[in-house]
This record gives structure tokens, sequence and C-alpha cells, in this order.
């Protein structure tokens, strides 16, 4: 039952991180200026419109792809890994170029999402390991009960 819980807080994790960056995505390849100016207080022309267009594209599959189903593994490691290399590319721009108003609530946002993820996932894993300690092993029939 317990790890039943955990299974589904991971899952509905995984469904916030999907949902969030898949809606990101759609704003990205809607109208990509109004997402450039609040990261990054910056305007944006030219190719880089048609980039970050593709970038909206790229977060709605990756939405799609960290979907969690039955295999919430694959989708856990794909989240972590973006959210662990998108909040490391943002403090390094944080850091050394403009910073808009969300830049930092985004560096934030990415950073708690992967500590939650990792969490979960540690959690699951003492639960997992804490289910096999109390396992019975299985019945085995005796011969003159197979007969």
């Amino acid at each position: 039952m317990r790890s039943l819980a955990r299974k589904t807080n991971m899952k509905k994790l995984l469904t916030f991180a999907a949902i969030s960056e898949g809606s990101l995505g759609l704003i990205l390849l809607m109208y990509p200026p109004i997402v450039i100016r609040l990261l990054f207080n910056s305007e944006i022309a030219g190719a880089g419109v048609l980039m970050s267009r593709v970038a909206g594209i790229s977060l709605i599959a990756l939405g799609v792809a960290c979907w969690p189903d039955r295999d919430v593994l694959r989708a856990f490691f794909g989240m972590l890994t973006y959210g662990l290399l998108v909040m490391s590319y943002l403090v390094y721009l944080g850091v050394n170029c403009g910073v808009g108003i969300l830049l930092w609530p985004a560096v934030a946002l990415h950073a708690g999402l992967s500590v939650l993820l990792v969490l979960v996932w540690r959690k699951e894993q003492q639960d997992k390991a804490t289910n096999a300690d109390y396992q019975l092993p299985p019945i085995r029939k005796s011969r003159s009960a197979r007969e």
C-alpha cells in the first residue's frame, strides 16, 4: 500500500513537470518574445525566433516523453537530466548575462523539482528494500500435495 502511494507521488510529480515543460514549450512556440523578455530581459529577432520555436517544440516533446506510464523510471531520469542541465545553464546565464524577472524563479523551480524527484525516488527505493525484507518466500507444495 505504501509503495503504491509513493508511485502515485512520483507519477504526480512527473505529470506536473511534463505539463509545466510542455506548457512553456507551447508558449515558446506561439510567441517566443514574451518568454525571452521574462527570462532574460532581452529582445529576440530573426533566427533567434526560429530557434526559440524549435526549443518550444523540444519542450513539448520532452513533456510527452516524460509523461509517466508503466515505465516511471525512464520518465524520472529524463526529467531529472533535463532539470539539472537547464538549472545549471540558467545559473550560468544569470551570473554572466542579462537577467529577466523570471530567470531566478526558473532556476529555483528546476532546482526544487530536481530535489523533489530525487527525494521521492530515494523513498521508493527504501520502500522496495523494506518490502523485500518482509516478503515471505513462496510456498512450495509438498510432493504428496502435487500428486
